[in-house]
Formats: structure tokens, C-alpha cells, sequence
């Protein structure tokens, strides 16, 4: 059985993680304790402490940062940055076999952008493809931090054989919460519907990047739906990881069902 350990378990994309890789031996780690995960307490800011709470996992899905695309630079580096690159050392030094990094959108989040100065919008007009290994265009402080961490990864398998896969989430939202993005701006409302990324396929694309055997060291991977609206590609996450997703924001939108 393969041994998973899940940093910033307790957030939404971290309780995603939890029920997707039920049936493994999972090892949630979250900065506090919550009475509903039973896990470590594990700060990834704490280099020394990180590597002993990642000894003994197959397996590390890095989730643990500062989420927000309006946060200052300070607080992003000390997470987002410092905090990835004690993962990926404890990695090394704890002989973990694969990095699952959760990179974002946001990494890409210049394409196709309204508005150059706002984050979360997208043109209205026709949207331009994206490819996978297209060059990075951050949108925030938060976008960069994401680049500089698929980076420290891909120094990592290419230095130590780690096993890495650089997964752009998209934007995870229930069925109501999307709804209520669609109420205010079209520029954001086609942003959301282009990012959304189900609860259903957010464990599906988690699982698979935990689990199925890689074409390569390093793998970077859009992980989104199949929104009508998308224009980051799917067609390598597809090929990769053989991640299948199943729910589009604008069918949901129009009344069909989704987990």
C-alpha cells in the first residue's frame, strides 16, 4: 500500500485529497489541528520538522500555501516558495518517491487575461489555446510563486530522479458557488467558467497524479474540467495521467448534473 502524505490537508483542495485517496495509508498534515482529521500538525516553513513528518511516505501531495492571488510578496515567499523547496529537500532526504505540486491556473493567468492589472478575468472575445508546456505568463505575485515552485520541482527530478508532477488546479467551486460567480462581471464570469474545476474531477486528477505511472520524470499538467469555455489544454494531463474529466461549467450552468 502506498504511503501519501497531504500538506495543507485541511483546505478545500486538501479535503478533495483525503476522499480521493481513500483506501491508501494517507497521512493528512495541516498547520493547526482540526478536530474532523485525524493527521499531523506539520508547518512547511519548518525545515527539520517537515522531514521528519515526511519519513517513510512513497508519496507527498504538496498542497500547502498561501492561496491568495492578491497576496503581498513577503507572505508568498516565506509559504509558497521557502515552504516548497523544504518539501522538495525533505524529499530528497527522506527518499520520498514523487512530488504531487500544486501549481495553479494562475501560473498561465496573463493569457487570454481582460485586464493586466486584475486577476480572475478573461476576454470575451476569442480565446487564444494554451498548451502544457507553453511558456509561463503569471498573472500575481501568487502566479510567480507557482512558477518558482514547478521549477524547484523539475530541478529536483532532474537532479535527484524524483518523481514530479507540476498540476495547474484550476478553480475549485461547488455547483452553487460557481453559480454565483456568473452574476457580476462577464469578464470574471467567463474566467470562472473557464478555471472551474469540479469537486468530482478535482479527486479524479488528484488520484491519478498520485498514483498512475508517468511518461516521464517531470510532468506538468493543466487540472481543470471540460468546460466549454477553457483554453488551457487538457489533451497532455489526458495522455499523462489518464485523467478523464467528466463535468463542464456550462452544462452544470444550464441545469445538468455534477458532483
Amino acid at each position: 500500500m502506498t504511503r501519501i502524505a497531504v500538506t495543507g490537508a485541511a483546505g478545500n483542495v486538501g479535503r478533495q485529497a483525503l476522499d480521493a485517496l481513500d483506501g491508501h495509508d494517507v497521512t493528512p498534515v495541516t498547520h493547526h489541528e482540526h478536530d474532523d482529521i485525524d493527521g499531523e500538525v506539520g508547518d512547511v516553513t519548518e525545515a527539520d520538522a517537515l522531514a521528519d513528518l515526511l519519513a517513510g511516505h512513497d508519496v507527498v501531495v504538496h498542497l500547502a500555501a498561501n492561496p491568495s492571488p492578491d497576496a503581498d510578496w513577503r507572505s508568498i515567499v516565506d509559504v509558497n516558495v521557502e515552504g516548497t523547496h523544504n518539501v522538495y529537500e525533505a524529499a530528497r532526504e527522506r527518499d520520498v518517491d514523487r512530488v504531487v505540486y500544486a501549481s495553479s491556473n494562475h501560473a498561465m493567468g496573463m493569457y487570454n487575461a481582460a485586464d493586466p492589472m486584475e486577476t480572475e478575468t478573461m476576454t470575451t472575445e476569442v480565446a487564444a489555446p494554451v498548451d502544457h508546456d507553453d511558456p509561463p505568463r503569471p498573472d500575481s505575485f501568487y502566479g510567480v510563486s507557482k512558477v518558482t515552485g514547478e521549477a524547484v520541482g523539475n530541478l529536483y527530478a532532474d537532479r535527484h530522479g524524483i518523481e514530479v508532477v507540476n498540476l495547474r488546479i484550476g478553480w475549485l467551486l461547488s455547483r452553487d458557488d460557481l453559480a454565483d460567480t456568473q452574476d457580476g462581471n462577464p469578464e470574471h464570469a467567463r474566467f470562472a467558467r473557464a478555471m472551474w474545476l469540479s469537486p468530482r474531477d478535482c479527486r479524479n486528477v488528484l488520484r491519478a497524479a498520485a498514483t498512475v505511472d508517468l511518461p516521464a520524470t517531470s510532468v506538468t499538467a493543466h487540472a481543470i474540467s471540460r468546460n466549454h469555455d477553457r483554453f488551457l489544454s487538457l489533451s497532455w494531463t489526458e495522455q499523462a495521467l489518464g485523467y478523464r474529466p467528466r463535468d463542464d461549467a456550462s452544462e452544470v450552468l444550464a441545469g445538468d448534473g455534477a458532483d
